[in-house]
C-alpha cells in the first residue's frame, strides 16, 4: 500500500503523483488527513508551503512515521537540508518535477543511484542528480479522491495544469527554479480528459493554471491555442464554473480578454506587486506601472473584472515606493485587491537577501513609528494593514470601513507579519554565514 499525505488540502501534485502510482499498478490512497493505514509500506507527503515545516501539528504526524519510508515533495523541496533538518523521520526528499522520481523511489531502495532525491547518509546530506525536466507533460489522469467537490481554494474546487514554466524572472518567485523558464503546454485533448473525470467526481469549479494562463501554447506562438483551450473547457464545465486566475499585465491582448468574458467567470488576477517602477525593476518583475495600468484599463473596456495582487515589505521598497503604490490602487480603483507582505520562499534570490539583511533592518521585524504606531505594528505589517484599508475604500463602488471589517484586516496584517518572520528565521537558520 501506498499511502499520499496532502496536508489539508489536495494539492493537484498529489493527485498527479497519485494517477501515475495507480497507474503503475500501485494499491494508492490519497488523504488530507494526518494519518495512515496499518499496511502502508511508503508514504508519500505533498508539501506545498515553508509554514507548514514549522506546523506542529505535521510535525508531531512525522514523529510518529519511525520504521516507515517516508518521501517527501511538493514546493518545499527546494531547500531539502530544511526538511531534513525540521522534519523526523523523512527518508528522501524528491527535488523538483516527481513524476519519474517517485516511481523510481516505489521500486528501489533509497541510494545514490536515483535521480533528483535528497537523503541523510551517514550523517551526511546527498543530493544525487537532478533529473532533466520532461518536455512532454502526458500523464494519466489524477488520482481524484470522492470528497474533492468539498474543496474550495480561492473559489474553486481544483486548479488544473495546463503548462509548466514562466518567462519571467521575478524575484520572489519560485516557478522558474522549480519548473523552468521554458513553457511546456500540455495536449489539449490530455486537459479536457482530466476536466470530465474532475466533473464527473463532482466537481463545479474548475481553476486552470501555470502561473500565467496566456502562456498556455506560448511555443507555437499562438494566443488562440489558449482561447480554444478556454472555449473547450467551458463547454464541459459551463462558463460560470470555469475562472482564469493569473495573469501577467503583459501577457494580455483583446482576442485573449474576450475570450476570457466570454468563456469564464469574466475575472482576471493580475500580479501587479507595486506602484513604483524602483521597485518592479528590482524585483526583476519585467513590466512597469504604465503596463499594468494599460492592462486595467484594457480588460474593463472588455467587459472583464480585474483584481490585482501587491507585495509590501520588499527590501528594496522605501517609504516613497509604498506611496505610489497606495496612489496606484486609488487611480486603478480594482474591484478586488489581495496584500502580501514579502515572503522569503526557498531557493528565490528574494530569500537570500532577505536571509543577509540584519533583523533591525528588515521591514517585517522594525517596529512601525508612523499613524499606526499605537497599534504596536511592525513596518510592513503596517503597509500591508494601510493598502488593505486603501484598497476597500478606492473600488469601483467605495466600501465604508466597519469596526468588525477594520479588525478583521488589522488581525490579518498581523498574522501576516507573524508568518513572515517565522519563514524568515528558519530561512536564516540554515543560512550558511561567511
Amino acid at each position: 500500500m501506498k499511502t499520499i499525505v496532502s496536508p489539508g488540502i489536495y494539492t493537484y501534485g498529489s493527485m498527479v503523483i497519485g494517477g501515475i502510482l495507480k497507474s503503475a499498478g500501485y494499491d494508492v490512497t490519497l488523504t488530507k488527513r494526518l494519518d495512515v493505514k496499518p499496511d502502508t509500506d511508503i508514504i508519500f507527503v505533498s508539501l506545498y508551503s515553508t509554514l507548514q515545516l514549522m506546523d506542529e501539528k505535521i510535525k508531531k504526524f512525522f514523529n510518529l512515521l519511525a520504521g516507515k519510508q517516508v518521501i517527501v515533495g511538493g514546493p518545499v523541496s527546494a531547500y531539502p537540508e530544511i526538511v531534513l533538518g525540521e522534519l523526523s523521520n523523512v527518508s528522501a526528499v524528491v527535488i523538483g518535477e516527481g513524476e519519474e522520481t517517485v516511481l523510481d523511489l516505489a521500486e528501489n531502495d533509497i541510494s545514490e543511484e536515483i535521480s533528483g532525491i535528497a537523503f541523510i547518509e551517514d550523517e551526511d546530506l546527498i543530493v544525487t542528480e537532478r533529473r532533466a525536466r520532461p518536455r512532454d507533460l502526458s500523464r494519466p489522469l489524477p488520482l481524484i479522491p470522492s470528497d474533492i467537490s468539498e474543496q474550495q481554494i480561492r473559489g474553486a474546487n481544483v486548479y488544473i495544469e495546463t503548462h509548466r514554466g514562466c518567462l519571467g524572472n521575478c524575484d520572489f518567485c519560485q516557478v522558474p527554479e522549480f519548473f523552468g523558464r521554458e513553457i511546456r503546454s500540455r495536449r489539449q485533448e490530455e486537459i479536457l480528459d482530466e476536466v470530465k473525470a474532475f466533473k464527473d467526481a463532482g466537481v463545479e469549479r474548475i481553476a486552470v493554471s501555470g502561473g500565467t494562463g496566456s502562456l498556455y501554447g506560448y511555443r507555437k506562438k499562438l494566443s488562440h491555442s489558449f482561447v480554444d483551450l478556454l472555449q473547450e473547457i467551458s463547454e464541459i464545465i459551463g462558463e460560470k464554473n470555469l475562472s482564469v486566475p493569473d495573469m501577467r499585465v503583459d501577457y494580455l491582448n483583446s482576442e485573449v480578454l474576450e475570450a476570457i468574458r466570454t468563456y469564464t467567470i469574466g475575472w482576471i488576477f493580475l500580479g501587479i506587486e507595486s506602484g513604483s517602477d524602483n521597485v518592479l525593476k528590482e524585483m526583476h518583475k519585467g513590466t512597469t506601472t504604465e503596463k499594468a495600468m494599460n492592462a486595467i484599463e484594457n480588460a474593463r473596456s472588455h467587459g472583464v473584472h480585474v483584481a490585482g495582487s501587491f507585495i509590501v515589505g520588499h527590501p528594496a521598497e522605501r517609504e516613497e515606493d509604498y506611496n505610489l503604490t497606495r496612489r496606484f490602487i486609488e487611480d486603478a480603483m480594482l474591484e478586488d485587491v489581495f496584500v502580501s507582505i514579502a515572503e522569503p520562499i526557498p531557493s528565490t534570490s528574494l530569500a537570500k537577501e532577505i536571509a543577509e539583511i540584519a533583523e533591525e533592518e528588515n521591514p517585517s521585524f522594525k517596529p512601525h513609528t508612523g499613524e499606526y504606531a499605537p497599534l504596536k505594528l511592525r513596518e510592513s505589517e503596517a503597509r500591508c494593514f494601510d493598502l488593505m484599508l486603501t484598497a476597500e475604500t478606492s473600488k469601483p463602488i467605495p466600501r465604508i470601513i466597519t469596526n468588525q471589517q477594520y479588525d478583521e484586516l488589522l488581525k490579518t496584517a498581523r498574522t501576516q507579519g507573524d508568518e513572515i518572520r517565522r519563514i524568515t528565521q528558519l530561512i536564516k537558520k540554515y543560512t550558511p554565514t561567511n
